[in-house]
């Protein structure tokens, strides 16, 4: 099952990020961050985010794909 995306802040409150991979990993069993793009200001960031939502499956792989088309989990050196 391809996650939905969804959008989060940075610490310092400077960019907004669209996410695909980890909001719902409890109810979905997501172990890994396939893919995330980063904008300067929320309002873009949403907007972007739900047009992925309205997407089609293909389409969403495709563009994970485009960017990690190994699907490997993004998140890694974040925790390190």
């Amino acid at each position: 099952k391809i996650p939905k995306p969804f959008t989060t802040k940075d610490k310092n409150g400077n960019s907004y990020t669209i996410k695909i991979g980890s909001k719902f990993t409890s109810k979905y069993n997501i172990t890994r961050l396939v893919f995330y793009e980063t904008f300067p200001d929320i309002r873009d960031a949403i907007s972007c985010e739900k047009q992925i939502k309205g997407w089609l499956r293909a389409k969403k792989i495709a563009l994970i794909e485009s960017v990690n088309p190994k699907w490997e989990d993004l998140s890694v050196e974040w925790y390190e």
